[in-house]
């Protein structure tokens, strides 16, 4: 969801590479973020009033959820027709494709994420984002910053502290980095344009990216 609108070209080549994996037995929660789309509505109500964190939570939330929309209906005759809002109810695994948006105030669609891969027993969570690693510092203010292809839970806790707030701009925001330590998940951070990279980590081959685990 770029500002200059829906990129259906990347949703219709996204499309192709999630059925072609489903056909070799994939299964995928999809997760859908706010983008553009959360943004716009957050600063528009800013522009007028002074919004409030739990304000700002929901235009994100809902935003979420128009985007997982989206995604549902691009998958219609693959997908479960409900969209996951709570991801503590469990929904039948009779369709290849599954697609959640955001929950309540408090958690980003990350945490979102970390606690669909508690309640289906999922070990591993793929994070498309806009940037091909994480780094140690925001490459934007520091120059310094430094690419990381392999870390520690530990080592990127510290990367990314402990609060999270609306609009934190992290690649695995730090409630759901500690959710994942606690459930010992393996997190992928990866640029969700290069989609050639994530049918190369399906398959087990070397990726552009940065790996979150336990250990290294």
């Amino acid at each position: 969801m770029p500002p200059t609108g829906i990129d259906w070209r990347f949703l219709k080549k996204f499309r192709r590479l999630i059925l072609e994996q489903t056909k070799k037995g994939w299964r995928f929660f999809l997760v859908a973020g706010g983008g553009a789309t959360a943004r716009n509505y957050i600063d528009a109500a800013d522009k007028i009033i002074k919004v409030t964190d739990n304000d700002r939570d929901w235009l994100g939330i809902h935003s979420t959820r128009l985007n997982a929309h989206l995604l549902r209906t691009i998958f219609r005759r693959q997908a479960y027709p409900e969209i996951i809002k709570n991801p503590t109810i469990h929904f039948p695994l009779n369709k290849r494709i599954l697609v959640a948006g955001g929950w309540k105030p408090g958690w980003s669609t990350d945490y979102v994420a970390t606690i669909i891969a508690q309640e289906y027993e999922i070990k591993t969570i793929i994070n498309l984002s806009n940037i091909d690693y994480a780094y140690t510092a925001d490459p934007r203010q520091d120059q310094n910053a430094k690419k990381i292809k392999n870390i520690t839970w530990p080592e990127f806790r510290k990367l990314v502290g402990n609060k999270w707030r609306p609009g934190l701009s992290a690649p695995f925001d730090p409630i759901a980095s500690a959710k994942a330590q606690q459930l010992d998940l393996t997190v992928v951070i990866m640029n969700g344009r290069r989609l050639k990279n994530l049918e190369n980590y399906l398959a087990g081959k070397k990726i552009i990216g940065t790996v979150i685990k336990s250990t290294n």
